[in-house]
């Protein structure tokens, strides 16, 4: 299967939420609250990151929450241009968040293209930032900052999506 991915909020605007969502026959919403990316980047920053890389490494954390637990359906993701220009450093950060948990997946099933406004993801990712549907899963710093550790993922008090 082919999906788009679109965000909608982006990460670098602490003040709002981001919605990411993919769709195509099946779809899928994650949404980061502002208060969860705030403090994300603090403990980034706290350990040295510094400029974009802290977006970007926040960016690929929250597409691997995502995709993960689709991955095996998955043949082609096509991401929206949301860093222009450093499209390959969000590709190996994302690729090296699902090589932790699926070795051989192929650096060439991620592309990156303007993804249109009248695409399903767009659409999803549009209403789960605004609120209009309900997000699949509202993401934690822990969910964002585990899979950048290299550690594996514990998440209490809430039912088990499978992976590290």
């Amino acid at each position: 299967m082919h999906i788009a991915v679109d965000q909608s909020g982006k990460i670098e605007q602490t003040d709002r939420a981001t919605a990411l969502a993919f769709s195509n026959g099946i779809s899928y919403a994650v949404l980061i609250p502002a208060r969860v990316k705030r403090r994300a980047i603090t403990i980034l920053r706290a350990t040295g990151k510094r400029g974009k890389s802290v977006y970007i490494s926040l960016f690929a954390a929250a597409l691997y929450q995502l995709l993960k637990d689709h991955l095996d359906k998955i043949e082609l993701i096509t991401i929206d241009m949301e860093y222009e220009g450093n499209e390959q450093d969000v590709k190996l950060a994302l690729l090296n968040l699902i090589w932790q948990r699926r070795p051989t997946y192929s650096a060439d099933s991620i592309t990156f293209r303007h993804i249109s406004k009248k695409s399903p993801a767009h659409k999803k990712a549009l209403a789960t930032y605004r609120k209009a549907i309900r997000a699949d899963w509202t993401l934690q710093v822990d969910d964002l900052l585990l899979p950048l550790s290299g550690k594996k993922q514990k998440r209490s008090g809430k039912p088990f999506r499978g992976g590290p």
